[in-house]
């Protein structure tokens, strides 16, 4: 929870102290481990926000000053060395307050070791071997292994290990991969150094940017032995033919043969982000990767793309002459000639938004594999046992409660502009989602969401009583008591569910509420909210509570409003069932069925202009204001309330 203590006078720099140049500051807690660091075009101007009134001050921003003990800064000469060095510290000393990125595994590479003496294709995940050029970076090692297969067969080079070939060498005798025709290196005695170099530099070409003159040279040469009947010779001929086309087919083109560029989506929620580079080179994706980033409350869009081309490019990568980015990352023009300084004697690294064409469609591609990276993090998180179970110890310890949650209840309230109010409640119990046990209600009457909460606590609170006074905890769809209800909303809301409990005399189900965005947990009676780590499982149990309770609650409404059209629309003479369901799965939607014109309803299958305009004219008449309200729905707001 956040406490009134406020130790920055104990470290507070003076006014005329601080420089008002460009650089990079830390802070640093009373055994000197680095909290957090960032970067200032005007050190002194930034650094005064951190000296604020401590209330209007971020809850992530007072947590990190709650442990600071020390601030110091290094003034640098222009913007682009303070993005450098920023990054450079923040690599080095990893602050938890900044950050963070998950999933850094190592990704697999194709490298060819062209400083030996008989260089090999290898899959390898070690960046730094010396004279090696690599491809990739791949996703999945499998495939990985799938494609160097075809490639052995298409250039046929050495495979053996070190000690193989140095013994084969030496002795003249072919190592034992060359034996059973599985390395095609100078130690299987079947070629020289000089040719298996040059087989080598076609593979090289290939890899680089998909040379199509060795698949043409392999043509030739199966065709010539198949003239002079050399049948074998061409029968091995084809197969390396069909293993290079396999390979070509398997790194289709996507742009054109000269473009070189780099593509990044993103996706991101209150607490984590997903992003996912596609390399592409000489039109062709030769490789991808995937980051998981945890989001802080004041990291937009352009902040976390900053750090992920940082991340990106790395130590020895080197970024390609076109970057594109859903949107512009902050301190474009600073990062821009960062990546330059990796590319010397090669041009101008240039970060732009695609607008149209092939680009568009790609970042389309990198932005659902972003979103598709994070589901598949968060399922993956949800179904870790031992992350459930620290997830409630981490609420049972913020919340001071008695025992773990272990049976949650949420509760949702959803309207449109006021009209068709209805709410859910969601269970979940030791963690995860007890759909047999979820609840809806409609709400006729309300006042506003804090009546509407109120409302549903109470009919909750009311079988509860039931249940417990016919002494039956096993009956009907809630046969335990929750430990914990939460409710969406802040401090009002969670008064008002107070309030229904204590009418209802229930004293052992704690409360809580969530207040969106900021993700504070407001306990009843309590000025203050309780923060829980933005990394922690607890917070990201609450979060995806809440959400399933507001999804549910949302489908509910939409089932409501879908039926009622439906209800009216079956009064129109000539509209059985069937047509009314086409129709409406015709429009999609509610909102978009109402707002149509006489034509756009003639053209729905089934109907015509007559009739049509009787349903038009039969919409108009039935409408109150409250459904006129529904019909200027626009699609926006429809997917702003999902």
């Amino acid at each position: 929870m956040i406490q009134g203590v406020d130790n920055r006078g104990s470290f507070r720099p003076a006014q005329g102290e601080i420089p008002t140049s460009p650089g990079v500051y830390r802070f640093s807690d009373r055994h000197g481990r680095v909290l957090y660091i960032g970067k200032a075009k005007v050190l002194r101007s930034r650094l005064a926000n951190y000296f604020q009134p401590l209330h209007s001050l971020q809850p992530r921003t007072q947590r990190m000053l709650a442990l600071a003990a020390k601030v110091d800064w290094t003034v640098v000469a222009t913007d682009t060395e303070s993005l450098v060095l920023e990054h450079t510290w923040i690599t080095e000393f990893k602050p938890p307050f900044n950050v963070q990125f998950k999933d850094d595994k190592t990704y697999p590479y194709l490298a060819v070791t062209l400083r030996e003496e008989a260089p090999r294709l290898i899959i390898t995940r070690n960046e730094k071997i010396r004279g090696a050029r690599y491809f990739g970076p791949y996703p999945k090692v499998w495939a990985l292994r799938e494609t160097t297969a075809l490639l052995q067969q298409a250039f046929p080079i050495r495979t053996c290990n070190d000690a193989d070939y140095k013994r084969a060498m030496t002795s003249g005798r072919p190592c034992l991969a060359g034996q059973i025709g599985r390395c095609g290196g100078p130690c299987s005695m079947q070629i020289s150094i000089e040719d298996h170099r040059e087989r080598v530099t076609e593979l090289v070409a290939f890899l680089a940017g998909g040379d199509q003159s060795h698949l043409k040279q392999l043509r030739v040469d199966m065709r010539a032995a198949a003239a002079d009947q050399r049948y074998e010779d061409a029968a091995r001929l084809r197969d390396q033919m069909q293993a290079v086309e396999h390979v070509m087919e398997k790194n289709a083109v996507v742009l054109g043969l000269d473009t070189n560029v780099d593509v990044f989506g993103l996706r991101a929620d209150e607490l984590a982000a997903s992003a996912h580079q596609f390399i592409i080179r000489d039109g062709r994706i030769r490789g991808e990767r995937s980051w998981i980033v945890d989001v802080e409350i004041d990291d937009s869009p352009s902040t976390l793309l900053e750090q992920v081309l940082q991340s990106a490019y790395e130590g020895d990568r080197e970024p390609p002459p076109e970057i594109l980015v859903p949107q512009m990352p902050e301190n474009s023009l600073e990062l821009e000639e960062v990546l330059s300084a990796k590319r010397p004697r090669r041009g101008k690294v240039r970060i732009r938004i695609p607008e149209r064409g092939d680009k568009v469609q790609l970042m389309d591609r990198a932005t659902l594999n972003a979103g598709e990276h994070l589901i598949r993090y968060k399922l993956k998180r949800a179904a870790d046992l031992t992350a459930r179970t620290d997830a409630l110890a981490e609420l049972q310890q913020a919340l001071d409660m008695d025992e773990a949650p272990l049976r949650i209840e949420c509760i949702d309230v959803s309207h449109l502009q006021g009209t068709g109010v209805v709410a859910s409640l969601v269970v979940f119990e030791d963690g995860l989602p007890a759909k047999g046990a979820y609840r809806k209600y409609r709400i006729e009457q309300t006042r506003d969401d804090t009546d509407s909460i109120h409302q549903v606590v109470s009919r909750r609170a009311a079988q509860l009583n039931l249940a417990r006074e016919n002494n039956e905890p096993s009956s009907g769809i809630y046969r335990d008591r929750p430990q914990l209800l939460i409710v969406d909303g802040g401090e009002p809301q969670v008064k008002a569910a107070a309030r229904a409990l204590a009418e209802a005399n229930i004293t052992d189900i704690v409360l809580c509420g969530v207040a969106k965005r900021l993700e504070e947990i407001w306990l009843p009676g309590d000025p203050f909210p309780v923060i829980l780590p933005r990394t922690s499982e607890a917070l990201f149990l609450v979060q995806r509570i809440r959400d399933e309770a507001h999804r549910f609650a949302i489908t509910f409404q939409r089932q409501r409003r879908s039926t009622s059209i439906a209800s009216q629309l079956s009064e129109v003479p000539g509209l059985g069932p069937k047509r009314v369901q086409g129709l409406l799965k015709h429009f999609g939607s509610v909102a978009r069925l109402r707002s149509a014109s006489v034509e756009e309803l003639a053209a729905a299958p089934g109907l015509g202009t007559k009739l049509a305009e009787q349903i038009l004219n039969h919409l108009n008449t039935e409408a109150t204001p409250a459904k006129l309200d529904e019909a200027n729905e626009s699609d926006q707001d429809r997917r702003e309330t999902e």
